[in-house]
């Protein structure tokens, strides 16, 4: 994030959280908007394939989605409400089946440079932040709930063209974590690289590339919970995006490795029969979304 739903999924048009405030949006000033500063869209995302748990998902859900650039202030964010057309695979589950009813990941960031009335740039590293990722899935139960806060430190680096250049590196606390071992703790590091190009005008709108990447590393999991978990995980996504003033268009191509720290290849059986856990490949996003 292919099953009998593909047809439906690729006829709703979904799309896949972007993870990433594009500058030209987080920056223009228009009165068509309910705020200049504040840039927010509602969204359908169909996503299949995604590997984020142990068995591979397919989904077409509601999205509201921010993003902002202000002073000292630098905010991405989502709220994702799971299933909200009751379209998915058997492993899937949402809002209207017992499955999570909100899914949630926020990442703000806070300017030390301004904050400090410092200019602390040097090099290609144009200005450092207090950076956070948080995620929350609200789930039915502990089984079904995370929360988890990464917190480090972040930079905007000139890449001397017209990529625009962004990296975080945080250390992860694990409040819940869907009953895993690792709950409660501090157990590992996050590392997160995000990139923007233009590439062109087409068909009266602007079509872009987005990009983002996660590196979960040294974390104690495999220790705590045994082989079929990981200590450490990759999720990339690439987005070609085309956007207008008010809609926006996006397809997406997430590759996953040992995805949501599951081995890839083990064995599992959760009392519906063995099956093999799918956690490295690609996963795939369609989304179509309204910007107000």
């Amino acid at each position: 994030m292919w099953y009998k739903m593909k047809k439906t999924v690729l006829a709703a048009g979904a799309l896949v959280a972007l993870s990433y405030s594009i500058p030209s949006l987080a920056e223009e000033t228009n009165s068509q908007f309910v705020s200049d500063w504040w840039h927010q869209s509602v969204n359908v995302v169909g996503s299949y394939n995604t590997r984020f748990g142990p068995q591979r998902n397919n989904d077409v859900y509601l999205e509201y989605e921010a993003m902002a650039h202000k002073d000292w202030f630098d905010f991405y964010g989502y709220v994702d409400v799971p299933k909200f057309f009751g379209v998915g695979n058997s492993t899937d589950r949402g809002i209207w089946d017992n499955g999570s009813p909100l899914f949630m990941e926020i990442e703000p960031r806070f300017s030390i440079d301004k904050l400090t009335n410092s200019d602390l740039s040097f090099g290609p590293f144009k200005e450092w932040y207090f950076a956070n990722n948080y995620i929350y899935d609200q789930g039915q139960n502990s089984a079904s709930r995370q929360s988890t806060w990464y917190m480090g430190l972040g930079t905007d680096i000139d890449t001397g063209t017209s990529l625009a250049l962004s990296a975080n590196i945080y250390a992860k606390y694990q409040w819940q974590n869907y009953g895993a071992g690792n709950e409660n703790s501090w157990d590992g590091y996050r590392f997160k690289v995000k990139y923007f190009y233009p590439l062109t005008s087409v068909w009266g709108g602007n079509l872009s590339y987005i990009g983002f990447t996660n590196f979960d590393f040294d974390s104690d999991l495999r220790e705590k919970d045994g082989p079929a978990r990981t200590s450490n995980s990759i999720a990339s996504s690439h987005i070609l995006a085309l956007s207008y003033d008010h809609w926006h268009y996006s397809f997406v191509a997430r590759y996953f490795h040992n995805g949501g720290q599951w081995t890839d290849g083990a064995e599992l059986d959760f009392g519906k029969g063995p099956f093999e856990v799918k956690s490295t490949g690609w996963g795939y996003y369609l989304v179509v979304g309204y910007n107000f």
